[in-house]
């Protein structure tokens, strides 16, 4: 079992019945999933660009890549519908509590002039989204095998009716929000 499962199991979910006073234990806020997205723009001129951030991807997470696809065209941008501008992964379970220990232990210490998560990014619903420039903060990239640097987008969903439910699960998970 994953060690952030453990401390929700044993610590988190009483502290959390306790703070909002639940009367079901289903009531209790708990992990749903966590999506990656990679949106690669430079993939329309050069396909080794998107198999470059899908391999980088899958190094970080553990788990297969799915390549996005353009939903419409767009001119200005060069776009057309279908065509290939970034990857993503859905983490559930095990590796969503393993990607998560990594994220908040190993990743968000090494970010240069980090000074702390937005407590604002939550969407209304209890889901919170943030942003990395760089995924050579992960330990699993090699630095000199890296063509470019990226970013990506991550969406932490919870079962939160609330946003101050949420953000009180994930300040519990260590989630370093800027005071």
């Amino acid at each position: 079992m994953a060690r952030l499962k453990e401390v929700y199991n044993s610590t988190i979910r009483p502290a959390m019945q306790e703070e909002f006073s639940y009367e079901n234990e289903m009531q209790i806020p708990k992990l749903e999933k966590i999506v990656i997205n990679m949106g690669v723009g430079e993939a329309a001129a050069d396909k080794k660009k998107i198999d470059a951030a899908v391999s980088e991807l899958e190094a970080i997470t553990g788990q297969k890549a799915v390549k996005t696809k353009a939903k419409k065209s767009i001119a200005g941008f060069k776009l057309r519908e279908e065509q290939i501008v970034g990857c993503k992964v859905t983490l559930r379970r095990t590796q969503m509590f393993e990607f998560l220990d990594r994220l908040v232990n190993i990743a968000l210490p090494r970010v240069r002039d980090f000074r702390g998560l937005n407590g604002k990014s939550f969407d209304g619903r209890g889901n919170y989204a943030m942003g990395i420039k760089e995924q050579i903060v992960f330990p699993e990239i090699d630095y000199d095998q890296v063509d470019a640097i990226r970013g990506m987008d991550i969406v932490i969903c919870t079962t939160a009716k609330t946003d101050e439910e949420a953000k009180s699960l994930l300040a519990k998970f260590d989630l370093p929000f800027a005071k």
